[in-house]
């Protein structure tokens, strides 16, 4: 049940930085953002039940359950890093690259049920991606940033 919470939380806060993006028809939007938010809080929760079996089966393996957020964070680079364009000497998808990364961490974070920690950067990644966009528009009127 726990973890059928996490996996639901994850859902709705991958759905909200994912919505932002959406509404700004940015190349990552609200599905590339849910799944990558569902998917690292799955891989979280899968570490538990990968150290389980190991010890149901008697081996003496040493797990390390870290290994699968740093593999989250590497792998969720990429993906990022796909979405980066460069143009005639601009660049763009930084910031689409950046809210694909902070999804990933709000699920890793939900997957080792840091709820409160999740919400709040949920929060503050909203504020960031809605909010500064009205201070870049009012420091630089030219800002075009994705």
């Amino acid at each position: 049940m726990q973890e059928l919470v996490a996996l639901l939380i994850s859902t709705a806060l991958g759905t909200i930085v994912g919505w932002e993006r959406q509404m700004g028809r940015k190349p990552a939007g609200l599905r590339t953002h849910v799944l990558v938010c569902l998917g690292s809080t799955l891989f979280v929760l899968l570490t538990n039940h990968a150290v389980r079996e190991v010890a149901a089966s008697g081996a003496n393996v040493s797990l390390d359950p870290t290994r699968i957020i740093h593999g989250v964070i590497t792998g969720v680079g990429f993906l990022g890093a796909g979405s980066i364009l460069r143009q005639e000497g601009y660049v763009h998808g930084l910031t689409t690259a950046a809210s694909v990364w902070i999804v990933a961490a709000i699920g890793t974070a939900v997957g080792v049920h840091a709820y409160a920690l999740a919400g709040i950067g949920t929060a503050l990644a909203i504020i960031v991606l809605e909010g500064f966009r009205w201070v870049e528009r009012f420091l630089s009127p030219e800002s075009d940033e994705t």
